[in-house]
Order: C-alpha cells, then structure tokens, then sequence
C-alpha cells in the first residue's frame, strides 16, 4: 500500500484494544511504554472484559473490523491487538483490513513448536482455561490438544482487570502467574516453551523464564516481530 494516503505518519503498527480500566504494567501490549516505536491504540468500545470471555457469541466482529479499518485509513501498516482470543477472528480480520493482521499470540504456537525438540510440546497460558475453546486454537492453525492453563476465577490477576482496579498489583499478579506456568509444567512434564495468550501475562515472561529454564512468547514478541517485518531495518552501504 506504498503511496496511500494517511493522516498520521511513522506509525507502523495499530493496537486493537478491549475496553478495560484496570491498571496495566509497563510490558502490557496495551502499555505505551513497553514499545522501541510508537503504536497507534484504538479502543473498541463494545468489548469488555467479560463479552471477550464469550466471544463466539459476543457479535463483535464488525466491531473490530471498523476499528481496525479505522486505524487503517488513518496511516497504520498493520493490525495487532490486546486480547488473545481474538486468535478466533484472524481471518476475518486479515480478509477485511487490506494490511497484515496479527490478531492473536496463538500464532506463535506452530512456530515455537518446531523450534524445540520433537519430543517436546508447547505449552500455552491463558487467562481462563474454560474460555480457550478448540476454536480459537483451530483459527490461527495450533493443535486442539495443546496443553493449557489458566488463571482462577478468584485470582488477583483476573478480578483485578474484570473490576477495573486502578491500583498496580504487579507482585500479586507475577506471584499467580508464575503458579500458573508451575501447574503447567507439572501437569505436562513434556512441555518445552510456553506461548502466553493474555497480553496482560506480558511483564511476567521474563520471570517464567528464568525460573523455569524454557523460550516463552507472548503478545510482545509477536509484535516485535511483526514491527521488524512491515518495517526491516535500514543497513548503511557497505
């Protein structure tokens, strides 16, 4: 789309964003901070918390289109997201935006997959087992059978963004994250990376890592990786 028309410049990459008020941590997707270049947000106004929960039947996916195309005709090159279950609409989106879509950290899944040993499997992280269907996994090409965990209902972690909590809770939520990516591991010996499906898991990889000793990929890498493919770097001429 070289030459089109936009009303903002130097902005690459546009963030679809679920309408949230709960305090987000730096190295959040949806934290302004966490990015080495600047990134367009667009709030889709319908899409709280608990409709992402339900997505299959939330009736948003026009929603997301106009706001992606929003960001389009504005000037970004491409679409990105906050909530990873959006994976369910990374068709739909990419055949109606007219720019790449990465719509979900799930399409990191076959990726790391063959990074790693074959007798070793992909471990994902989301923020409800129970709402992390076949379906969403099926979209972005990732096996219904992966092994997944998720945060409880009762967690910090998930009553703090469900609520809107304006109050940082950083220590608590790595605390329960990190209990997550354990049970993970427990439950499934054979994991050998980790993909993290909620963007708001995001400050935390670095943490899963160490303690664990394995990759992990999340909604930032994604879309560092994205970045660096609608706009490589320049080299100087030899």
């Amino acid at each position: 789309m070289a030459g089109r028309k936009k009303t903002f410049h130097g902005v690459t990459v546009g963030i679809l964003m679920v309408k949230t008020g709960f305090c987000r941590l730096p190295g959040d997707v949806g934290h302004a901070g966490t990015w080495d270049f600047p990134v367009q947000y667009r709030i889709v106004e319908g899409a709280t918390p608990d409709k992402m929960m339900a997505l299959e039947s939330s009736g948003l996916l026009d929603d997301f289109k106009a706001a992606a195309r929003d960001l389009v005709a504005g000037g970004v090159d491409g679409i990105a997201t906050t909530c990873g279950f959006l994976a369910l609409y990374q068709r739909e989106l990419a055949a109606a935006c007219g720019v790449p879509v990465a719509s979900s950290s799930l399409l990191q899944v076959p990726l790391a997959q063959r990074l790693i040993a074959p007798d070793k499997r992909v471990g994902i992280l989301t923020f409800s087992k129970e709402s992390l269907h076949a379906s969403h996994l099926e979209a972005v090409g990732v096996d219904a059978g992966t092994p997944v965990e998720g945060m409880p209902a009762d967690s910090v972690f998930v009553t703090a963004i469900k609520s809107g909590d304006v109050v940082p809770r950083h220590e608590a939520m790595r605390v329960e994250v990190l209990q997550a990516a354990e049970r993970l591991l427990d439950r499934h010996p054979d994991v050998g990376a980790i993909v993290s499906e909620c963007a708001n898991m995001t400050p935390f990889s670095a943490d899963i890592a160490e303690r664990f000793g394995i990759p992990v990929f999340d909604g930032v890498s994604l879309i560092n990786w994205f970045q660096a493919g609608l706009r490589p770097r320049r080299y100087p001429a030899a």
